[in-house]
């Protein structure tokens, strides 16, 4: 239901772009796996690229939020023929998550003086025909990629924090992600060579706001707008409330019901992707430099294909039924 909700959000700005995002994406039969050459492109604010990142977020099976303050997003490409693999977003980490914590070691000093080091995958995934040969993998194994880390510094090293207003290095330390439902069976097992690049961290506990739907949500917030107060931290902050949870937390307690109406059930594992040797003691303050796992792209994709790709390809044929036209969203007038 709440996906639904956002495909008729949706429809007005993209509607009449859909043909021409339909033509980003491969035909089956003509895509020959041994010449598959994923690419990393950055996504840049209005443009063509956002358009294709909004319309294909709206094909996962929950709904895609737009994450939280500092964001950054990524399309795979496929370079024999210019069409999408897959895609992923790194937005702001929420500040508490049992298993990240647990996993690093940190007290709340210490999260709060190096969570700018963390940033959450909010969307990841391949799209088809490529998920028919595991491309899922290869878009998670992309994360942790030395141009991700790298793009990541050139857009936020020198920016100021909100939170501890001090001036940031732009340093990436760590990539958290969760999965859609349970278990994941993209990210589990996933190793470059011989290390394990996601690591398994525990559960959530199952909350959020996409159960809210069908236009609720829009009424809570209203409400909540109108006679809830949202809870202060700071005035460079804003005076608005944090985010969607807090609306819906607000909105529940004002009117008699209660908050732990927030939890859908839904538990999610929580992954955490380090990208250097020693990026538990650097997030702890044990260590001032961070070690980092030299691991470009084309590397990855290298190990990807030989790991993955061919062995799939060799006796899975489904990828080549598959027409971008299985993808429309929307009846042609």
């Amino acid at each position: 239901m709440a996906v639904e909700h956002r495909l008729d959000r949706s429809e007005p700005g993209l509607l009449r772009h859909e043909d021409r995002l339909l033509g980003r994406l491969a035909t089956g039969a003509k895509i020959d796996p041994a010449q598959i050459a994923p690419r990393l492109v950055l996504v840049r604010p209005e443009s063509e690229d956002e358009l294709l990142f909004r319309y294909a977020s709206l094909h996962w099976s929950i709904p895609v939020s737009s994450g939280y303050g500092r964001r950054i997003r990524f399309l795979v490409v496929d370079d024999q023929n210019n069409k999408l693999i897959g895609l992923f977003g790194l937005s702001d980490p929420v500040f508490n998550l049992q298993g990240r914590d647990a996993w690093i070691g940190w007290d709340w000093e210490r999260k709060r003086t190096s969570l700018h080091h963390v940033m959450d995958a909010f969307v990841l995934g391949a799209v088809p025909p490529y998920s028919w040969l595991l491309c899922g993998k290869l878009v998670a194994m992309m994360v942790a990629s030395n141009e991700v880390r790298e793009a990541f510094h050139q857009k936020y090293s020198g920016s100021q924090s909100l939170i501890s207003e001090k001036n940031l290095d732009g340093r990436l330390a760590l990539v958290t992600t969760t999965s859609a439902f349970g278990r994941s069976s993209i990210y589990n097992r996933l190793r470059f060579e011989d290390r394990l690049l996601f690591q398994r961290a525990g559960f959530t506990r199952g909350s959020g706001e996409f159960h809210f739907s069908n236009g609720l949500y829009g009424v809570m917030s209203e409400y909540a707008k109108r006679y809830c107060e949202p809870t202060a931290k700071k005035e460079a902050w804003g005076d608005g409330f944090r985010n969607r949870r807090e609306i819906v937390k607000k909105c529940l307690s004002k009117v008699g019901l209660s908050t732990e109406w927030i939890y859908h059930g839904i538990q999610r594992e929580i992954f955490v992707v380090p990208l250097a040797r020693n990026t538990r003691e650097f997030l702890r303050g044990e260590r001032t430099k961070l070690s980092w796992f030299d691991q470009s792209s084309s590397t990855l994709s290298e190990f990807f294909k030989e790991r993955w790709l061919i062995p799939r390809s060799s006796w899975d044929s489904r990828y080549k039924t598959w027409h971008p036209e299985q993808w429309r969203l929307w009846t042609k007038a």
